[in-house]
C-alpha cells in the first residue's frame, strides 16, 4: 500500500523514504529529517521500499546498507533499474567507506557516515531532493509538449491568457468575420492568424501573409491587387496579387498601422465591394476573402488610420499578453523551442535546472516569444552557458522592479532590489518561508518585517491544491 503524502512535501519534493531494520535508528533519524521539514515514510525492509517506490515518487530514497535479505546496494541497483534518475543514498557503517566509495561509481548520489552528523544529512537530502524536483519537473514539462495537439501544440501555454486565446481563436475560426489582432512585437501575432486561419471552414485555401511595412510604399499597391504588364516601367507581365491569390482564403495584413493614407482607401473599397483591379487593368475581378489584420498600437488612436477602414476590419478583436504578463508559459515555451533546436541540429536537449527556470520567470522579456525562442536556441546549442547567463548578456531588466530607477534615490533602490530578492526566493520556493529563510540568511521575524514593508505576501506565490 502507497503512502499518502501532504500535497506541500509533494510539490516541493521533500519526501524521503528512510529503510532501516533497526527500528531505534529509524525512528530517531525520521524524527530528525521531520524537524527538518522532511515528510518521512519509514520501512524496515529494501522489499518494502519496492513494493512503494515508482517513477512518480517526490523525494529521494535514504537506505541503510547491511539489513537482513535485501541489502542496501541490492536496493539500490534495483531502483536504478526500475527508476533510473531517482536519488539513493547510502547509510554506512566506518568500515563500509571502501564500499560506499564503489558504490558511488555505480550511480549512488551520496553515502553518510554512521554515527552521522545530523545537519550533514539534511543538506545531503535536501540537494537530493532538489535534483530530484528538476528531474521530474522536466519529465512534466516533456510530457506535457509532447501530449499536446491541435491548438494546445501551436500556442503553448498554461497561462489563463494564452488559454483565453485558444479559446477566442476556436470561436471566431467559425465566423466569417475579419479580424484584427493586438499585440506587442514578437507576441506572435502572425501564429495567431495563422491559428484562426486553420481553425476555420477557409483552411483548405491559402492563407496570404504580408507586411505592410516591410514593402515600399511605391511597390504595395502592386503586391496587394496586382498588376498587367506594362503597369508601371519593369512591369513585363502579368502578375497575381496578395488579394487575388488569397481568393477563399485568408489574408494577414501586418503592421497594418503603417498602410500608406491612398492605399487604404482602395483597402476599403475592396473589402466593401469584395472586387479588386490590378494595376494597369479596369477589369474588376472577384475576391472571396477573409482579412486577419495585425498592429502594435491602437488603430482608433493611431493618427492617419482612416475609421471607416477600421470598423470595417475590426469586427473582432483579439489581444495578446506580454510574455511578462504570462511568465507560468515561459519554462514551458522554452522547453519547446531548445527540444525543436535540439532536433534540428542533432543534439541532445539541455535540461533546465531549477536556477534556470527561476531565471527564466524573473525576465522582463522585452522582445517577448521572438527573444525567447533566440535564447532557447542559444542555450540548446552552448552547453557551457546556463540560462541565466545568456540572459545576463542581454539589456532587460528583470521582471520587478519596473520601474527606472536611475532617477530614484539610492535608498529606494536598496529597497527595491531587496524586494525583488524576497520576491525571486518565494517563487523559487514556492512560498515556503523556512526555505526562504535558509537561502537569504535571514531570521524569521526579519523576513516577516520586510515582507510587511514591501507588501509581499507568501500566498502569492504558494501553488493552489487541486479541488
Amino acid at each position: 500500500m502507497k503512502p499518502e503524502l501532504p500535497i506541500q512535501a509533494v510539490n516541493e519534493c521533500r519526501c524521503v523514504m528512510l529503510v532501516d531494520d533497526e527500528a531505534m535508528v529509524r525512528e530517531a533519524t525520521a524524527q530528525w529529517l521531520s524537524i527538518c521539514g522532511f515528510h518521512v515514510v519509514s520501512l524496515s525492509s529494501a522489499e518494502q521500499a519496492l513494493a512503494q517506490l515508482d517513477e512518480g515518487w517526490p523525494g529521494v530514497l535514504l537506505t541503510d546498507v547491511r539489513m537482513p535479505g535485501m541489502d542496501g546496494l541490492a536496493l539500490m541497483r534495483e531502483v536504478h533499474n526500475r527508476l533510473p534518475g531517482l536519488p539513493v543514498i547510502l547509510l554506512t557503517a566506518h568500515g563500509d567507506v571502501d564500499m560506499a566509495i564503489g558504490a558511488m561509481h555505480e550511480g549512488a548520489y551520496d553515502f553518510i557516515e554512521k554515527p552521522y552528523v545530523p545537519d550533514r544529512l539534511a543538506e545531503t537530502l535536501q540537494r537530493a531532493c532538489d535534483k530530484r524536483r528538476l528531474t521530474l519537473e522536466n519529465r512534466r514539462l516533456q510530457r506535457d509538449l509532447a501530449s499536446r495537439s491541435g491548438l494546445a501544440g501551436k500556442l503553448i501555454g498554461i497561462s489563463p491568457a494564452i488559454s483565453r486565446v485558444r479559446d477566442e481563436i476556436l470561436m471566431l475560426g467559425q465566423l466569417n468575420t475579419n479580424v484584427i489582432i493586438y499585440g506587442e512585437t514578437g507576441t506572435g501575432k502572425e501564429l495567431v492568424a495563422q491559428c484562426l486561419h486553420e481553425f476555420s471552414p477557409r483552411s483548405a485555401k491559402p492563407f496570404v501573409p504580408i507586411n505592410c511595412g516591410a514593402i515600399p510604399e511605391n511597390l504595395i499597391e502592386s503586391e496587394l491587387f496586382g498588376h498587367e504588364a506594362g503597369a508601371f516601367t519593369g512591369a513585363s507581365k502579368r502578375r497575381i496579387g496578395k488579394f487575388e491569390y488569397a481568393s477563399g482564403g485568408t489574408l494577414f495584413l501586418d503592421e497594418i498601422e503603417s498602410m500608406p493614407a491612398n492605399l487604404q482607401v482602395k483597402l476599403l473599397r475592396a473589402l466593401q465591394e469584395g472586387v479588386i483591379e490590378r494595376l494597369g487593368s479596369n477589369q474588376p475581378i472577384p475576391v472571396d476573402l477573409r482579412v486577419v489584420a495585425a498592429a502594435k498600437v491602437d488603430l482608433r488612436e493611431e493618427e492617419g488610420f482612416r475609421e471607416d477602414l477600421f470598423y470595417r476590419l475590426c469586427v473582432s478583436e483579439l489581444h495578446l499578453a506580454a510574455l511578462r504578463d504570462r511568465l507560468d508559459d515561459v519554462p514551458l515555451l522554452f522547453a519547446h523551442y531548445v527540444a525543436q533546436a535540439a532536433t534540428d541540429h542533432q543534439r541532445e536537449p539541455r535540461p533546465l535546472s531549477d536556477h534556470d527556470i527561476c531565471a527564466l520567470q524573473s525576465y522582463a522579456w522585452p522582445g517577448n516569444v521572438r527573444e525567447l525562442k533566440n535564447v532557447a536556441i542559444r542555450f540548446a546549442l552552448d552547453h557551457r552557458s546556463s540560462a541565466a547567463e545568456l540572459l545576463s548578456r542581454g539589456l532587460a531588466p528583470l521582471v520587478t522592479p519596473r520601474i527606472n530607477q536611475r532617477s530614484l534615490p539610492l535608498a529606494v533602490q536598496v529597497d527595491e532590489f531587496e524586494a525583488q530578492v524576497i520576491r525571486l526566493s518565494l517563487r523559487t520556493h514556492k512560498g515556503n518561508i523556512k526555505a526562504v529563510m535558509e537561502e537569504l540568511d535571514l531570521p524569521r521575524r526579519t523576513l516577516n518585517q520586510k515582507m510587511q514593508r514591501y507588501g509581499i505576501s507568501r500566498s502569492e506565490f504558494v501553488p493552489e491544491e487541486p479541488a
